[in-house]
């Protein structure tokens, strides 16, 4: 057992210990626990459906730093990005939009913010006659009709992706997600919270399935965005199977980061391109380079980023299995793993149901789920949507406990779109199978002009 505290120092000479400990510095106590929401969308012109260009987005990113006092990020004398206290607006490679919201104690407050984003951008793009869609995959248009964002960042991966999947374009350019981020008291809850989030994870597949279509046309996914995930890279992406075994600790997994190929490292604003190469290797000194770099801390921080898990861990846990969707349904993703993560009882109570589950059967479980969603089964043989209902009410109790309120309610109120989900039976991506086949007559172009993203 590792304690958090005490067990190395992190500095800027690496070794493997000071890597752990990078981990380790996330432990908090439960009063110091935040949550964090992170949710991407594309943006559209109106007047023919095809996305944003990077020209437009300078001009979006010039107007909110006029209007509403966003900080430029630069590179290449390029607006790359947007800053204001602890939140960040990013550009990702496919002119895809992100809010990476602050740390916050409530979610109350992390709605806050989601609403006063999608205020700023909708009066900034008004003029521009600019919508922004909140689905999985970009459903209609090809990776040809989308340019490559110019960040030094995406050139490299966009070389390497080709290399190690069939899908890691489209991974990179047409898909958008919800995220929600987690703090953890110690080791043994950092284990807890990670195997929960990993096994039941298929849930939010479900709840938040909102991608069947590519290119105008229906796939056999109801979240074709997690199918894309299956086929980018193998090394750094998917389900981890060691998270089961008596041995996960942190670190276990900086040994598995030590193992995953890098993308790149910067000097000096300059990006050097290590792609391929271990970090193990870069560790050790053992990649050839121009000269001799130093393997410095701000290194292994950009390595965490680039590896893309279910579930990922820094100094706290991400999670990242829903398709991106509707306004109204960011707030809920970060709910439901609230009441689940930051109630004891509860995390107890679903970490004894998902104990006998093995990493054959949770990965059987994912796979299933991308294409039947809630007609799939629990590693225990349960039906989904059952065993769906009887997690978001968990999870609801685990929010009333906490006993925020804001205006009259609680924050269990932000479940409500995943209960009336559960309700129908009909996840987003079934709804628009259904429509797709009849009122539509098979025009993707429809989904586009009903303002389904509200």
């Amino acid at each position: 057992f590792i304690m958090c505290k005490g067990f190395a120092r992190v500095t800027d000479v690496l070794s493997k210990e000071n890597l752990i400990a990078k981990l380790s510095s996330g432990c908090k106590v439960k009063e110091d626990w935040k949550i964090g929401t992170e949710h991407e969308k594309f943006g559209f012109k109106k007047k023919d459906l095809r996305p944003i260009t990077f020209d437009d987005i300078q001009k979006i990113f010039s107007e909110l730093c006029s209007k509403y006092n966003w900080e430029k990020i630069i590179e290449d004398k390029k607006i790359i990005g947007l800053k204001k206290d602890a939140t960040s607006i990013t550009l990702e490679p496919g002119g895809q939009i992100e809010l990476s919201g602050a740390p916050v104690k409530d979610l109350f407050e992390t709605c806050k913010e989601v609403n006063l984003h999608q205020d700023e951008l909708n009066a900034v793009c008004k003029n521009y006659e600019i919508e922004f869609m909140g689905i999985g995959v970009l459903p209609k248009w090809k990776l040809s009709d989308l340019k490559l964002m110019p960040k030094k960042r995406y050139e490299i991966m966009s070389k390497y992706m080709p290399l190690v999947g069939e899908m890691g374009l489209d991974m990179m350019k047409r898909t958008t997600t919800i995220q929600a981020n987690f703090d953890f008291a110690s080791e043994s809850d950092m284990k807890k919270k990670f195997r929960v989030a990993q096994s039941i994870q298929p849930v939010i597949i479900a709840l938040y399935a909102n991608s069947p279509f590519i290119e105008g046309k229906l796939t056999e996914f109801l979240s074709y965005r997690s199918h894309i995930w299956t086929k980018t890279d193998n090394d750094r992406c998917g389900l981890l199977p060691f998270i089961y075994e008596d041995d996960f600790s942190f670190e276990r997994y900086v040994d598995y980061l030590l193992d995953v190929p890098m993308y790149f490292i910067v000097r000096n604003n300059k990006y050097i391109d290590l792609s391929g190469k271990n970090f193990k290797q870069f560790l050790e000194k053992k990649i050839k380079l121009d000269k001799l770099i130093e393997p410095e801390m701000k290194d292994w921080e950009i390595h965490l980023t680039t590896v893309f898990p279910e579930v990922r861990l820094k100094s706290f846990i991400e999670l990242r299995g829903a398709d991106g969707g509707p306004w109204s349904r960011v707030c809920a993703l970060p709910a439901f793993w609230t009441g689940i993560l930051y109630d004891e009882e509860i995390l107890d109570q679903v970490s004894s149901i998902i104990k006998s589950w093995s990493y054959d059967q949770v990965k059987n479980f994912y796979k299933e789920v991308r294409i039947n969603g809630f007609n799939s089964y629990t590693p225990d043989k349960e039906n989904l949507k059952n065993f769906s209902k009887k997690i978001i009410d968990l999870s609801s109790i685990g929010l009333k406990k906490r006993n925020i309120e804001n205006a009259g309610k609680t924050e269990d109120s932000f479940l409500e779109p995943l209960f009336e989900i559960i309700k129908s039976g009909e996840s987003p991506a079934l709804k628009w199978k259904k429509l797709y086949l009849n009122q539509w007559s098979n025009n993707i172009d429809m989904l586009y002009t009903n303002n389904y993203f509200k």
